[in-house]
Protein backbone atom coordinates (compact mmCIF):
# COMPACT_ATOMS: atom_id res chain seq x y z
CA UNK A 1 0.00 0.00 0.00
CA UNK A 2 2.08 2.82 0.63
CA UNK A 3 4.56 1.84 -2.45
CA UNK A 4 1.45 2.28 -4.22
CA UNK A 5 0.91 5.17 -2.53
CA UNK A 6 3.93 6.85 -3.02
CA UNK A 7 3.69 5.79 -6.92
CA UNK A 8 0.68 8.08 -6.84
CA UNK A 9 2.23 10.80 -5.04
CA UNK A 10 4.25 10.77 -7.85
CA UNK A 11 2.35 11.47 -10.88
CA UNK A 12 0.68 14.17 -8.09
CA UNK A 13 4.52 15.73 -8.16
CA UNK A 14 4.65 15.61 -11.90
CA UNK A 15 0.48 17.18 -12.27
CA UNK A 16 1.90 20.32 -9.40
CA UNK A 17 4.67 20.71 -11.51
CA UNK A 18 2.62 21.02 -15.16
CA UNK A 19 0.29 23.11 -12.96
CA UNK A 20 2.76 25.86 -11.62
CA UNK A 21 4.42 26.60 -15.06
CA UNK A 22 0.46 26.87 -16.60
CA UNK A 23 0.33 28.96 -13.48
CA UNK A 24 3.25 30.64 -14.22
CA UNK A 25 3.15 31.36 -18.07
CA UNK A 26 -0.50 31.74 -18.89
CA UNK A 27 -2.87 32.16 -15.50
CA UNK A 28 -0.13 34.80 -13.28
CA UNK A 29 0.23 36.98 -16.52
CA UNK A 30 -3.16 36.67 -17.58
CA UNK A 31 -5.32 37.22 -14.18
CA UNK A 32 -2.45 39.16 -12.07
CA UNK A 33 0.13 37.28 -9.44
CA UNK A 34 -2.46 36.73 -6.64
CA UNK A 35 -5.83 35.96 -8.84
CA UNK A 36 -3.72 33.41 -11.05
CA UNK A 37 -1.99 31.54 -8.06
CA UNK A 38 -5.42 31.28 -6.42
CA UNK A 39 -6.92 29.71 -9.48
CA UNK A 40 -3.75 27.67 -9.56
CA UNK A 41 -4.58 26.23 -6.06
CA UNK A 42 -8.17 25.31 -6.50
CA UNK A 43 -7.51 23.77 -10.09
CA UNK A 44 -4.66 21.54 -7.87
CA UNK A 45 -6.74 20.79 -5.24
CA UNK A 46 -9.52 19.54 -8.36
CA UNK A 47 -6.45 17.44 -9.75
CA UNK A 48 -5.39 15.98 -6.57
CA UNK A 49 -9.20 15.47 -5.53
CA UNK A 50 -9.52 13.32 -9.15
CA UNK A 51 -6.03 11.60 -9.33
CA UNK A 52 -6.99 10.12 -5.57
CA UNK A 53 -10.84 9.16 -6.83
CA UNK A 54 -9.27 7.65 -9.83
CA UNK A 55 -6.63 5.84 -7.88
CA UNK A 56 -7.62 4.65 -4.46
CA UNK A 57 -8.79 1.51 -5.63
CA UNK A 58 -5.55 0.62 -6.61
CA UNK A 59 -3.85 1.73 -3.49
CA UNK A 60 -6.14 -0.47 -1.33
CA UNK A 61 -6.40 1.39 1.90
CA UNK A 62 -8.28 -1.02 4.08
CA UNK A 63 -9.45 1.63 6.78
CA UNK A 64 -9.97 5.00 7.11
CA UNK A 65 -6.84 5.47 9.51
CA UNK A 66 -4.98 3.88 6.45
CA UNK A 67 -6.38 6.11 4.04
CA UNK A 68 -5.35 9.11 6.58
CA UNK A 69 -1.96 7.76 7.37
CA UNK A 70 -1.58 8.06 3.21
CA UNK A 71 -3.00 11.63 2.73
CA UNK A 72 -0.10 12.64 5.56
CA UNK A 73 2.30 10.57 3.70
CA UNK A 74 1.41 12.36 0.63
CA UNK A 75 1.38 15.96 3.06
CA UNK A 76 5.07 14.83 4.43
CA UNK A 77 6.58 14.50 0.75
CA UNK A 78 5.09 17.54 -0.41
CA UNK A 79 6.28 20.10 2.20
CA UNK A 80 9.95 18.18 1.83
CA UNK A 81 9.72 18.49 -1.64
CA UNK A 82 8.34 21.97 -1.31
CA UNK A 83 11.23 23.34 0.98
CA UNK A 84 13.84 20.91 0.74
CA UNK A 85 14.16 21.31 -3.40
CA UNK A 86 12.61 24.92 -3.15
CA UNK A 87 15.31 25.92 -0.71
CA UNK A 88 18.50 24.45 -1.19
CA UNK A 89 17.59 22.89 -4.53
CA UNK A 90 16.55 26.32 -6.34
CA UNK A 91 17.81 28.74 -3.43
CA UNK A 92 14.91 30.59 -2.69
CA UNK A 93 14.44 32.24 0.70
CA UNK A 94 12.71 30.68 3.27
CA UNK A 95 10.50 34.21 2.90
CA UNK A 96 9.64 33.20 -0.18
CA UNK A 97 8.98 30.18 0.32
CA UNK A 98 6.41 30.89 3.44
CA UNK A 99 4.87 33.94 1.25
CA UNK A 100 2.19 30.93 0.09
CA UNK A 101 1.11 30.69 3.53
CA UNK A 102 -0.14 34.24 3.56
CA UNK A 103 -4.03 34.22 3.40
CA UNK A 104 -3.76 37.80 4.14
CA UNK A 105 -2.33 38.10 0.85
CA UNK A 106 -4.93 36.00 -0.97
CA UNK A 107 -2.07 33.10 -1.02
CA UNK A 108 -4.27 30.04 -0.64
CA UNK A 109 -1.62 26.64 -1.02
CA UNK A 110 -2.15 25.93 2.07
CA UNK A 111 -5.53 24.55 0.94
CA UNK A 112 -3.75 22.35 -1.61
CA UNK A 113 -2.28 20.77 1.18
CA UNK A 114 -5.28 20.01 3.30
CA UNK A 115 -6.56 18.11 0.28
CA UNK A 116 -3.41 16.46 0.15
CA UNK A 117 -3.46 15.28 3.45
CA UNK A 118 -7.63 14.36 3.02
CA UNK A 119 -8.23 13.21 0.02
CA UNK A 120 -7.52 9.96 0.56
CA UNK A 121 -10.09 10.07 3.50
CA UNK A 122 -12.77 11.63 1.96
CA UNK A 123 -12.48 9.17 -1.39
CA UNK A 124 -12.11 5.94 0.17
CA UNK A 125 -15.69 6.77 2.11
CA UNK A 126 -17.22 7.38 -1.19
CA UNK A 127 -19.52 4.27 -2.00
CA UNK A 128 -17.84 3.81 -5.14
CA UNK A 129 -14.62 3.61 -4.36
CA UNK A 130 -15.85 0.74 -1.52
CA UNK A 131 -17.01 -1.07 -5.22
CA UNK A 132 -13.84 -0.77 -6.74
CA UNK A 133 -11.55 -1.65 -3.92
CA UNK A 134 -10.63 -5.31 -4.29
CA UNK A 135 -9.54 -6.92 -1.21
Amino acid sequence: MIFRAAAVWASLLILAVLNGGVRDTWLSPWLGDTFGRALSSVLLCGLIALVTWWTIGWIRPVTARAALSIGALWLALTLAFEFGVGHYGFRKAWSELLADYDLRHGRIWVAVLVVTLLAPLWTVRLPQARGRRKP
